[in-house]
């Protein structure tokens, strides 16, 4: 039976060993709720840290940590202090977490931290080898594992992988800073889902993947070797129920059954009736835009003295990553603006900032959501933020107001909070007075929506969302109409090929038997390619045709030495070996002039742009524009080139970041296909990897072995990864 493997920095369990015995105490996380069902209900396996050292475990416990760890239907990954040292504190929260939440200057590029950071994707990628079985699902989640799914595509191609980054993907202006930016993004494509909470975050990434990748992107989808991959948003929810029925509880409980905590707000409301609480709870940590909030609170104090002894901030800051030192000097100087405020305010009977630096327990959660009037959630950047959900489902009358930054993810779902602007303290402040005024009525009409929300997309509905758009991905790529040229696969066409006595091979050049760079003059044939070619042909039964968009100059220039048949410009030209270069049409030119100035236009308007001209075509190239503007000016040109030349019989062919105006009446199909008219070939072989090889594709016979370089839809057979998978079947075939 196939089974998730689920992988995370963490397992979903805290372990302890005490007086020599190993305990272990399920974890009361979102992710563990949300995933609980695809843990448990689908024969699955957890994959993850212990959160004991190598070094913290006593050897002669380690088979009672393996037998509480494998009870849980979990595994290890075991980490040294060192691993975690440069894998977690180092690269992890010294590099991504800063520079994805856009504190570059924090962020430190450390070559060891690097290496150690590999180092560990290698060991969770070990274990999860491990444990796969055909037909397995895994689920990659977050920064700290991001070269994980490559490792294991690498090793597992047909394993279906997921991630999801619970945290902002930054803008390609800050992502493209990280030195080891492309490492990164070929670690994360070898998922074949991607999953982040926003749409902007889904589009912060496809941006830097094509432009530091330069690899296809089509609306939310990803060519990228012989896949097609998929990047969505699915915004994670919370157990509402959960936190609706613990808030109900609370409600319902008697003085004897309160905690201390509750008491003591419910004697701050019972003196002062007419007070309000407003509630800050987070992580100390720099992207909480805790100080910002503390100095909004205090201008708000300066601006409303009417709300002396009328109002009081309850600040949770639990502890966090105490030993990177950016933390140490955030914990100071919240410790100084709690002192500053409250010592510049504070009357006998009234504090204005309760402060607290530590974990609660979850009940002591619920008093805090249920017992305070506004929560002033104001992070400078945050992938989603739970705690804004949480308050929103503890609000049982639905009495409260939600003051949300704009820069967290939440935002995007819960818009009929008070959004702000987390940077403008004047603003923060101003909102603080409209969230203290705001009438019930109001305060329950903007609740009653969120709820709905957060009640109908919770935890579960996310991850089932993200499974079913898995499965549905599986599912497409297992119905794929090209066959991929596996082992078994090349044996058969090798058989084939063996038994005919009259063969021909239809070659493409660029991203072919070449692969693509940014100068195509620098894109000439080495001289290994040379030697294939060349040996292909000479065997007697074979005939092999180079067929490309090149002009007739350069191919026959680069192939003089080379006993093949030279097709040039999609078809116009043709070359036997020692003969001359004949029109395979009626062509002209007279159209070029009319063309040429329209596309000089486009190259002045769009830096890294260029025009070749050959005899009887003309083309734009692109490659070397910013991706998105080149796509955005490669629409633009084929409408107007087309509206221009309606009436000329001329058509404009998208090739890979090129764009070709030349007659209609000829193209790659109809060149091929009258070469071997009238001629008996039992085999014919013929790839190519763009639009232009489409049309020998469909017209060539049906018994044809046809492929296509790469996973694009199209009308061939067949399929192979990329330039260095031709080469190897090409070079089968001259053995």
């Amino acid at each position: 039976m196939s089974k998730t493997i689920i992988v995370s920095n963490r397992l979903p369990l805290q372990l302890s060993i005490e007086d020599g015995k190993v305990s272990s105490e399920p974890s009361v996380g979102g992710l563990a709720t949300g995933l609980k069902s695809v843990h448990r209900d689908s024969n699955g396996i957890w994959i993850g840290w212990t959160g004991l050292t190598q070094e913290e475990t006593p050897s002669e416990l380690k088979a009672d940590i393996d037998n509480a760890v494998e009870k849980e239907q979990c595994a290890a990954v075991e980490l040294t202090q060192s691993d975690m040292d440069g894998f977690y504190y180092g690269f992890s929260n010294r590099t991504i977490w800063p520079l994805y939440h856009y504190f570059m200057e924090y962020a430190e590029f450390d070559d060891e931290n690097w290496e150690i950071y590999k180092s560990v994707n290698q060991k969770f990628a070990d274990v999860v080898l491990e444990n796969i079985e055909d037909g397995d699902t895994v689920w990659v989640h977050d920064y700290q594992l991001m070269l994980l799914p490559q490792m294991i595509k690498e090793k597992r191609p047909d394993v279906s992988i997921g991630f999801f980054l619970h945290i902002p993907f930054p803008s390609y202006e800050v992502f493209r800073t990280l030195p080891w930016r492309d490492q990164i993004l070929k670690g994360l494509l070898g998922a074949d889902l991607l999953g982040f909470h926003t749409y902007d975050y889904e589009r912060h990434f496809l941006s830097s993947v094509s432009r530091i990748l330069g690899y296809e992107v089509s609306f939310n989808e990803i060519t990228f070797k012989d896949r097609h991959i998929t990047v969505d948003s699915f915004p994670m929810g919370i157990d509402y129920e959960k936190f609706h029925a613990f808030a109900k509880a609370n409600y319902e409980q008697t003085d004897k059954t309160q905690s201390e905590l509750q008491r003591r707000l419910d004697l701050h409301a019972t003196a002062t009736p007419d007070a309000k609480m407003i509630l800050s709870i987070d992580r100390l940590d720099y992207t909480k835009g805790i100080a910002s909030r503390l100095k909004a609170f205090e201008h708000f104090l300066e601006k409303y003295p009417e709300y002396t002894e009328k109002v009081r901030l309850v600040m949770l800051a639990v502890p966090s990553r105490s030993n990177v030192p950016q933390y140490q000097v955030l914990k100071k100087e919240i410790d100084e603006l709690v002192g500053s405020i409250n010592g510049r305010f504070s009357t006998v009977s009234w504090t204005p900032v309760w402060y607290f630096y530590r974990s609660m327990p979850f009940n002591n959660l619920i008093d805090l959501y249920t017992s305070c009037d506004v929560a002033l959630i104001t992070p400078i950047r945050d992938g989603m933020n739970l705690v804004a959900k949480e308050y929103i489902a503890t609000r049982i009358d639905r009495t409260g107001v939600l003051i949300l930054s704009e820069m967290a993810g939440a935002a995007k779902e819960m818009n009929e909070a008070l959004l702000i602007n987390p940077n403008d303290i004047g603003l923060i402040a101003d909102t603080i007075k409209e969230a203290l005024e705001m009438p019930e009525e109001e305060q329950k009409k903007r609740n009653k929506f969120m709820q709905k929300r957060l009640e109908r997309y919770n935890v579960e509905k996310w991850a089932k969302d993200f499974m079913n758009k898995l499965d549905s991905i599986k599912g497409i790529q297992s119905q794929a109409k090209a066959q991929h040229i596996n082992n078994s696969k090349q044996e058969e066409i090798l058989a084939k090929f063996k038994n005919a006595n009259k063969r021909i091979f239809f070659l493409d050049y660029d991203g072919t038997l070449r692969a693509f760079v940014n100068n195509p003059g620098d894109a000439k044939p080495d001289q290994k390619l040379l030697d294939l070619v060349t040996k292909l042909q000479a065997e007697e039964k074979n005939e092999v045709v180079i067929i490309s968009g090149r002009d007739s100059g350069t191919l026959g220039e680069w192939f003089k030495d080379v006993p093949v048949t030279l097709i040039s410009e999609h078809g116009v030209l043709k070359k036997t070996y020692g003969g001359e270069w004949e029109l395979t049409e009626s062509m002209n030119s007279d159209w070029v002039p009319t063309v040429q100035p329209v596309l000089q236009t486009f190259v002045d308007r769009t830096p890294g742009t260029f025009i070749e001209e050959k005899k009887y075509s003309i083309a734009w190239h692109y490659r070397k524009a910013d991706p998105d503007l080149g796509e955005q000016r490669a629409n633009e040109l084929s409408n107007v080139i087309r509206e221009l030349t309606s009436n000329h019989g001329l058509s404009v062919l998208s090739g890979n970041k090129v764009l070709e105006i030349k007659s209609s009446n000829v193209h790659k199909g109809k060149a091929a296909t009258n070469h071997i008219l009238n001629q008996e070939y039992d085999f014919i072989f013929c790839i190519g990897d763009d639009w232009t090889d489409e049309f020998m594709f469909q017209d060539l016979p049906e018994d044809a072995i046809t492929v296509k370089v790469g996973v694009a839809n199209t009308a061939a057979r067949f399929y192979v990864d990329d330039t260095d998978h031709v080469r190897k079947i090409l070079n089968a075939f001259a053995e």
